[in-house]
């Protein structure tokens, strides 16, 4: 049963039961959707809930919808304050995950862009870890990353999660706790559904955006983070055999926030233990996200001290 009890559907926060699509709604048929995942955080000592990097999410989220010909008649700041409310009309007092969804709505048979009728649905409920807690097993997979001429991975579109949901349980069958994909040249793309990290002599690697990766929100933030500590960071190809080698690799994502990865295919990641740089980045973060950093709060915006819309 849902813990949630509203979701923003056709226009206006209603109860989560009557958030309901048809069967023959375009984008259930074809993966004629975007998405965006964002997280809000509770701060116990402030009995605050914050969430993280709203604006940035929802400018991606409309960057999306843009690719898909999906127009809605919201902005950057609409959205915004659509997702306050509905987060406060739950009255959470802990973690959450927010998911807004922008899609074709028609009701017809046909496989297009053109000529459909866009809508938005958003809904949130509680999270807790997404990935296993203390260190990842991981594999590298045999399906590869599609590519941006294909289904473009920097829009967070519905139907290319297929390409994620067949490398997550190839690794889960085989044992895994997590796949890392390649992309056509063969060289690292991400996670199944996160960006990776790697270190290498003190330097924080990871593939760059035109890798075929998402352009995640928390790869930004951790980007931003390491250089504030003079952590060197570097955006290049990653070949597979680098994560064998490499003293430290991680996974990061809204949903995942900062995960190490211990092990990859039978071989210890450094001593098999989260490294220093992950440990540092990861204490920041959880900080950061929770606005307990006075230098990035303006990353968090409060839910129940905002004004209401």
């Amino acid at each position: 049963m849902p813990t949630n009890k509203y979701a923003f559907f056709r226009g206006e926060i209603r109860p989560i039961a009557e958030a309901k699509i048809s069967v023959m709604t375009s984008a259930f048929n074809y993966g004629t959707a975007v998405f965006e995942g964002i997280r809000a955080f509770w701060n116990a000592e402030e009995k605050e809930l914050f969430v993280f990097r709203m604006a940035e999410h929802y400018a991606r989220f409309l960057r999306s919808c843009r690719i898909l010909f999906i127009d809605l008649p919201y902005g950057v700041e609409d959205l915004c304050a659509i997702t306050l409310e509905l987060v406060r009309r739950e009255g959470f007092r802990e973690d959450v995950y927010i998911r807004p969804i922008a899609f074709k709505a028609s009701e017809e048979i046909g496989v297009r862009l053109h000529n459909l009728d866009s809508d938005v649905t958003i809904f949130a409920l509680p999270f807790k870890a997404y990935l296993p807690e203390g260190g990842i097993r991981a594999t590298v997979s045999s399906w590869r990353r599609v590519e941006d001429n294909a289904i473009p991975a920097r829009a967070k579109i519905t139907g290319a999660y297929v390409n994620s949901a067949l490398a997550k349980t190839e690794a889960y069958l085989a044992g895994f706790d997590e796949a890392i994909v390649l992309n056509e040249d063969g060289q690292v793309a991400e996670g199944s559904a996160e960006n990776l990290f790697l270190v290498r002599d003190g330097v924080l690697i990871t593939p760059p955006a035109t890798a075929n990766i998402l352009e995640g929100i928390t790869r930004d933030t951790v980007i931003t983070l390491a250089k504030d500590l003079a952590i060197p960071v570097v955006e290049r190809p990653v070949d597979r055999t680098e994560l064998y080698v490499a003293s430290e690799v991680f996974l990061t994502g809204t949903a995942a926030g900062l995960s190490p990865v211990v092990e990859i295919e039978g071989r210890k990641v450094g001593t098999g233990t989260p490294g220093p740089i992950f440990t540092c980045l990861h204490e920041l973060y959880e900080g950061v996200v929770r606005g307990k950093e006075p230098k990035y709060r303006a990353w968090c915006t409060p839910v129940y001290s905002a004004p209401a819309s």
